[in-house]
């Protein structure tokens, strides 16, 4: 999965962008997708597969356009539909929503920093929904570092060469692009990284491994094997300045993107548990008036309206064109991803002790607590909270006035 960025200094970025006033019948076009994931939901969680009829609707819908400019033939979505996007598929799949929202930040990078012909190529595919982007970032041996590449991209009559391990790929085997990190042919340092774009038809895609891991099954994060040679102007920015392209889009958009899903997906494990316990058939199996069930109930949504104004908060910063290098915005940022991480988390955990083993901890239960619990598990892990937790220690530092904006 992508990771974000959690040091370094940034220019001023907004995330309004012309012609974007917002999708007016965004609700209708997330209702098709989640009708059609909720119908699959249970195969795919089992079998860890990707959701490939969820995917066939944000195809259909052109929700894969949801960031390219209405002008160039997008939905001219704004930061806030994504993350009303977000929100809504984590309550039925928060797999398919780290999908979604994975894809949309692989799409803004393309939409700000493509340069022509690509730019021309890609856009148009993009808006009709159909370009499906994996991004490929992580790298064995450099953790979760995006600014260090230890796999050099090779120039040579025009072309660049691609041999590129991956250990994992959210959506690999279905994505019709990819983005991928390596490190710049004119490199003098393994810091100066390129990002390339790939047609699936340039490279040859090898499955070198299994993916069976204990949630986010249905991101299908197999670990592959690509190498081709793509055209040398199909890079992304420039050469070895992919950090700009972290500082002004991945970063932030992975942190709100990310936040959204984790969030999406605990509100709706609210939701499923309090529709239980206000069913005719629940009000006889529990107790409604005990005070440890509804103190647990508020504690749970405590957690979730904390996420909520935090990430409306990081939300209206993006938007208002904010400089990522000022101290007490990187903070924001960054604890907006460790709050996410922790709260959802927690206030799912707070929903199985509420309702205890029969309707928390099996399987068949309609509230899907089980699940829930499963996937936010790996919200801590997906880049790691203990690192952020270090590079904000390391940014305290720098402000002792202790500033909030």
């Amino acid at each position: 999965m992508t990771t974000a960025t959690s040091t370094a200094t940034a220019t001023a970025t907004t995330f309004k962008g012309a012609g974007r006033t917002g999708v007016p019948d965004l609700a209708e076009r997330l209702a098709a997708v989640t009708q059609v994931a909720e119908r699959h939901l249970d195969r795919n969680d089992r079998d860890a597969t990707f959701p490939d009829e969820a995917l066939a609707q944000l195809r259909d819908t052109r929700l894969l356009g949801l960031l390219v400019p209405k002008e160039e033939g997008g939905l001219g979505g704004t930061l806030g539909d994504l993350i009303e996007a977000g929100l809504v598929l984590g309550r039925t799949d928060m797999s398919l929503s780290m999908i979604f929202v994975m894809h949309c930040q692989q799409a803004e990078a393309v939409v700000r920093h493509a340069a022509s012909p690509l730019r021309e190529e890609l856009i148009p595919l993009l808006a009709a929904g159909k370009l499906y982007l994996a991004s490929v970032t992580t790298e064995s041996g450099k953790g979760a570092d995006l600014f260090k590449s230890e796999e050099p991209l090779h120039e040579a009559d025009g072309t660049l060469e691609v041999d590129r391990a991956v250990p994992i790929s959210t959506g690999g085997t279905s994505a019709d692009g990819f983005l991928i990190t390596m490190r710049s042919p004119y490199a003098t340092a393994d810091h100066h990284v390129s990002l390339v774009y790939a047609h699936r038809h340039q490279l040859d895609v090898q499955v070198v491994g299994g993916w069976s891991p204990l949630g986010m099954r249905a991101t299908h994060s197999l670990p592959l094997k690509l190498s081709g040679r793509i055209p040398g102007h199909q890079v992304i920015g420039e050469h070895g300045a992919f950090h700009r392209i972290v500082q002004s889009v991945f970063g932030p958009l992975a942190h709100l993107g990310w936040s959204a899903a984790w969030l999406g997906t605990a509100a709706g494990a609210l939701s499923r548990v309090l529709r239980l316990l206000r069913d005719p058939a629940g009000r006889k199996r529990f107790d409604l008036t005990s005070e440890l069930l509804l103190t647990r109930l508020s504690r749970a949504r405590q957690r979730l309206e904390t996420v909520h104004a935090l990430l409306r908060r990081t939300q209206e910063l993006a938007e208002s064109g904010t400089d990522w290098s000022v101290t007490s915005h990187q903070l924001l940022l960054n604890n907006l991803k460790i709050t996410a991480a922790e709260e959802c988390h927690a206030a799912v955990e707070e929903l199985i002790d509420a309702v205890g083993l029969k309707h928390g901890y099996l399987q068949d239960s309609p509230t899907r607590l089980e699940k829930a619990l499963r996937d936010l598990r790996s919200a801590v892990l997906n880049f790691s909270n203990d690192r952020l937790h270090l590079a904000d220690g390391r940014l305290c530092l720098l402000d002792p006035d202790v500033r909030f904006h």
